[in-house]
């Protein structure tokens, strides 16, 4: 690649470069770096719900390597947001452009969707084993419920705990993403991400599976529920559910960011001309 700057319409460029926008690579990006998040999150649950091997451990481990490795595929071409609720949260605090909101959700929940066809599709013979009808005894392993289906939690005891963990990881993400907060550690910002998702698993992964993403949730329970899993929309208790992982952390987003901006972000010093925008995960 060579350095000189040329104006694209001087050259012949095959048509489907010119017409290429850059809202659709960004899409692009939305869509694989989520994909491999749930990818490594909803395959270690059902490792350990249909296969038995592992734990709650493993779970909270293979989360935060997805959210790693995810934010590895995506953050150069888009920012790496891989989470509605942290898309809305960079619009409300953090400039990021209105317009470009509900494509990412669409990119987000559709690469959750299908990665969670995909493990669906590939521990069929295993599922259909340890539960033959497909009932709410496996359907953890594709979308939350609360008490992770064994505690006496209610669906607004699920909804408190979505609000106080998505606004921990964001409130963290904005955090760790400031140049001014933290720029000489930008090459460690996946890894960095993946550990507090890894943190939020073990501290709070027991009212409501830290679904802490309504993409991750969302797009799961759709596929489940379109291969076989009549429950998927209902907790333990026969009550519509699948709305908590999605207003939850939607809230609590704001929440987390309303935190940072007001809390941290004014106190730190204006950036240097030397300093490059944070990338927004």
């Amino acid at each position: 690649m060579t350095a000189t700057v040329v104006d694209p319409t001087d050259v012949d460029l095959p048509s489907t470069k010119r017409r290429i926008p850059p809202i659709a690579g960004e899409v692009a990006a939305e869509f694989f770096g989520t994909l491999i998040l749930v990818l490594f999150g909803v395959g270690v649950v059902a490792q350990v719900v249909a296969g038995g091997l592992g734990d709650h451990d493993s779970i909270a481990w293979a989360w935060g390597f997805g959210v790693t490795l995810g934010i590895y595929v995506a953050a150069r071409v888009s920012g790496a947001h891989l989470n509605p609720a942290v898309t809305v949260a960079l619009a409300l605090f953090q400039g990021f452009s209105w317009r470009k909101v509900a494509p990412y959700i669409a990119a987000q929940t559709a690469g959750a969707f299908i990665a969670a066809l995909l493990v669906r599709w590939n521990y069929s013979e295993a599922l259909a084993l340890v539960d033959p009808g497909h009932t709410i005894k496996s359907q953890s392993v594709f979308s939350t419920l609360p008490g992770n289906g064994l505690l006496p939690v209610s669906e607004f005891g699920a909804l408190r705990d979505q609000i106080i963990g998505t606004a921990i990881l964001v409130f963290l993400i904005f955090v760790i993403t400031d140049a001014r907060n933290s720029v000489e550690f930008a090459n460690l910002t996946p890894l960095i991400i993946g550990l507090v998702v890894v943190g939020i698993g073990m501290a709070w992964g027991t009212d409501a599976g830290y679904a802490i993403n309504p993409a991750r949730d969302f797009g799961p329970r759709l596929a489940s529920y379109l291969t076989g899993y009549g429950t998927a929309w209902r907790d333990q208790y026969g009550n519509f559910y699948f709305w908590v992982p999605i207003i939850g952390p939607l809230i609590g987003g704001v929440i987390g960011g309303a935190m940072y901006k007001f809390g941290i972000a004014r106190f730190l010093p204006k950036p240097s001309k030397s300093d490059e925008p944070a990338q927004s995960r």
